[in-house]
């Protein structure tokens, strides 16, 4: 486990800084509201799971500072924490969690609504581990001695609270020493893939292999990579995928290369209101990401750039989705229905 985060005893969050990964590893002190949007914003905390327990917390450190109307404080920040990102869909579940919080204690005083709203996020992590841990032992029997696994962007350690998602089932598969090899690809623009999955990877002890994305459909002619899992930040009722941009060339490529690809989230990633992935909102971010990368321009003044974080990946180009409940095949919404009906019949952590 590699949490990306911790509520500390002194009641504010020790946040790992993952834009420096990884050439250091910086841990920031996030004391205030405007400090975790921040953080959230430029990608100091990252992938779906991390964002909304990041956000969570974010919300308890409203009360922080004693505010003299507590429900007011609590309501700005969850309203500002939601303008954050708007397609990793986790940040909402863990707001609107949050928010439940809220409007059950309208008249609370500061210190029983802190109380509430922290055993709320902690809550909201501590489940996260426990799906985490399961979906990784789910997903164990797709991968079989000597496969060469692809794997896009990171959904490893830091992108949930500490077991990852795509990179869970690898993970679990070296412990029990299933010798697998993994291909990263290096996802571009921001390079998520080769600052932090490799970083990950490495730090775990598993054979890995950096690529640039525009070698995939190279590596999988060639025969190396027997299967690809990447993570997601919103999936929708049907079983399309959002995820990093890149991925959906990689499930094409998949499919004309006769290759398994897997999708490994846990079930507060489907986004049951959202009927198909056309419904979901792609951010777009900066063009300086694009044009000038880590800080050294590397296209021309004025060049006109479009630059989408994510891409959705049909349900047909989807071989199996991986969550805490096990794992589902098309038609995606049967499976999808069944294990939110247990979910909500099982007890929370809090």
């Amino acid at each position: 486990m590699i949490p990306p985060l911790y509520w500390n005893a002194e009641g504010h969050v020790d946040l790992l800084d993952q834009t420096q990964l990884p050439v250091a590893e910086v841990w920031l002190e996030i004391k205030t509201v405007e400090a975790m949007a921040e953080a959230i914003r430029s990608l100091r905390v990252r992938g779906a799971p991390a964002i909304g327990i990041a956000a969570a917390y974010g919300v308890v450190l409203a009360l922080r500072d004693d505010p003299a109307q507590p429900q007011n404080a609590v309501q700005t920040a969850i309203d500002a924490l939601t303008t954050t990102r708007p397609t990793a869909v986790n940040l909402f579940y863990a707001l609107d969690r949050m928010q439940a919080v809220l409007d059950t204690h309208p008249d609370a005083t500061t210190g029983y609504l802190r109380m509430a709203l922290l055993a709320e996020a902690t809550a909201i992590e501590a489940e996260d581990q426990a799906s985490g841990r399961r979906l990784g032992e789910h997903g164990v029997p797709l991968f079989q001695e000597g496969m060469g696994v692809l794997t896009h962007c990171h959904a490893g350690g830091v992108a949930t609270s500490g077991y990852g998602t795509a990179l869970a089932p690898l993970l679990q598969a070296h412990v029990q020493g299933i010798g697998l090899h993994v291909f990263v690809d290096e996802t571009r623009p921001l390079m998520q893939g080769s600052r932090i999955t490799a970083w990950e990877l490495g730090k775990a002890g598993v054979p890995a292999t950096l690529i640039t994305d525009s070698m995939a459909a190279h590596v999988m002619q060639q025969g190396k990579v027997q299967a690809v899992i990447v993570g997601a930040d919103r999936i929708a009722a049907n079983g399309d995928v959002a995820n990093k941009i890149g991925t959906y060339a990689l499930a094409v490529l998949a499919d004309a290369h006769g290759i398994p690809f897997y999708v490994a989230a846990p079930l507060s990633t489907i986004d049951f209101d959202t009927s198909t992935g056309e419904g979901i909102v792609i951010e777009e971010r900066k063009a300086q990401e694009v044009t000038h990368g880590f800080g050294r321009q590397t296209a021309p003044d004025g060049v006109q750039v479009y630059n989408p974080a994510f891409d959705v990946t049909p349900a047909r180009l989807v071989t199996a989705i991986i969550t805490e409940h096990g794992i589902a095949e098309a038609p995606y919404i049967d499976t999808f229905e069944g294990w939110r009906e247990r979910q909500q019949n099982q007890p929370s952590l809090r």
